[in-house]
């Protein structure tokens, strides 16, 4: 808040309301999400789920609230006396004006530096690619001996005897003991997982131990034992802690289990299941021999009657050429029929289409005398025709008029002289006779 701003507090009359909003938002400002260390008192948990607690140390303490969608993720509970850590964000509860801090997650103390080391080991161990999974091994489907590495005194080893009892009583179980807790447990573990890969008398290992504290689980979150677990030759199935527990040797397992019993579910099948797959099987064959069976009956059956004696299949044979021979003989006799019908037919029409020659004969003399009289009338009419078109000729030729004593007179350009008015006086005119020419002069014309 910048010094304007507080002038104007200064020189206002606040509510408490508003004295209480404005000092949350200062602290809530002036404060981010932090990790505060104490000791729990006076926790309590109310029906919606939300807890409310002090944090205290020698000298304060502080009020806490964890509302129920933060605390629903905690897989523990927090009780008075404890040491814990909590990320809070420092605020004020302005109904009361309480000073608080309202808080995110919640962790005892100790276990930050132990998730820390948890997260550097995971994460060094997966870039040598110890989580690879191209390099975990296959469960065998039928393990002839099974391996348990844990506690003889763990709880564990009872629920998993018990699983491999119901599931497959006759199935031999060699347990490599060892500690799982505690000092050294982590070295012990290592060294009965390598006992167990130099004995080589197991098909497969069930690495397990109950549920417990992350410190409880610490030594499955050890190098040595990944290490173990990885260099080991034999697949290995970890069952360690709950469902919600994980640990190094889960990831660097060939197969994890939620739990110990789960683990001894995984590495052995169910007997009774087995039996009723065997059954399952076995009425499935049954059922598929019988089909088989009563089929070939049938196509047995079908043979026997197609197989006939030799001399009813000749006769039968015989029988079948007689009705070909019949078939042929009929076929035949209809087919000359049919033929001789219709050479009767074409000839009749051929009668019916034959020409009477000598009527041809005549009726031809008769066209030949018919255009020979046409011919010759015609040749006459053109004869007569020609003679009137050249006694018109003869009419009409200049040559005649001239012999007449008429003559042609032309002007001096060629044009025959027609009217006094074409010629003037003393022109030359051109005078054609029916025998020469002359030239001549105008002296005189008239109208």
């Amino acid at each position: 808040m910048n010094f304007l701003m507080e002038m104007e507090i200064v020189r206002a009359v606040l509510s408490v309301s508003e004295l209480n909003r404005s000092a949350k938002d200062l602290l809530e400002q002036a404060f981010p999400l932090l990790w505060v260390s104490g000791e729990i008192s006076n926790i309590k948990c109310y029906g919606s789920g939300h807890w409310y607690f002090s944090l205290k140390d020698a000298n304060a303490q502080v009020r806490c609230v964890m509302f129920r969608d933060k605390n629903q993720y905690l897989d523990w509970q927090p009780r008075d006396g404890m040491q814990v850590e909590v990320r809070a964000l420092v605020t004020l509860y302005q109904t009361r004006g309480d000073f608080q801090l309202s808080v995110e997650t919640i962790r005892r103390v100790g276990l930050g530096t132990l998730f820390e080391a948890f997260e550097q080991l995971r994460a060094r161990l997966g870039k040598e690619g110890l989580f690879d999974t191209d390099r975990k091994k296959p469960l065998p489907s039928f393990p002839k001996q099974i391996g348990i590495i844990t506690s003889p005194a763990a709880a564990a080893l009872h629920d998993v005897l018990s699983t491999l009892q119901r599931r497959m009583p006759s199935l031999p179980v060699v347990i490599y003991p060892t500690a799982v807790q505690g000092t050294g447990a982590a070295v012990k573990i290592a060294a009965a997982i390598q006992k167990a890969v130099s004995r080589a008398e197991c098909d497969v290992l069930i690495l397990c131990r109950g549920g417990g504290s992350i410190e409880d689980l610490w030594a499955f979150n050890e190098e040595v034992v990944a290490r173990a677990i990885a260099a080991c030759s034999i697949p290995l199935i970890s069952g360690i802690g709950h469902e919600t527990d994980f640990t190094i040797a889960d990831f660097v397992a060939d197969i994890r289990a939620p739990t110990p019993t789960g683990a001894s579910q995984f590495v052995c099948p169910d007997s009774e299941e087995l039996l009723h797959r065997a059954k399952a099987l076995h009425g499935r064959i049954q059922r598929a021999m019988r089909q088989s069976n009563e089929t070939r009956m049938q196509n047995t059956d079908m043979l026997a009657c197609r197989l006939i004696h030799p001399h009813a299949r000749i006769d039968e044979q015989l029988a079948h050429l007689q009705r070909l021979r019949e078939r042929l003989a009929g076929s035949w006799q209809r087919n000359s029929e049919s033929r001789y019908w219709r050479l009767r037919e074409l000839k009749q029409r051929v009668t019916v289409a034959s020409p009477d020659i000598s009527r041809l004969i005549e009726r031809q003399h008769e066209l030949d005398l018919r255009l020979r009289r046409a011919f010759a009338g015609s040749i006459q009419t053109l004869v007569t025709g020609l003679q009137r078109q050249q006694a018109n000729l003869v009419h009409l030729n200049p040559a005649a008029v001239l012999e007449r004593g008429y003559s042609i007179a032309h002007t001096a350009d060629g044009a025959i002289l027609r009217n006094s008015d074409q010629i003037g006086i003393g022109d030359t005119i051109r005078v054609t006779f029916a025998n020469g020419w002359s030239r001549a002069s105008v002296t005189e014309k008239g109208g």
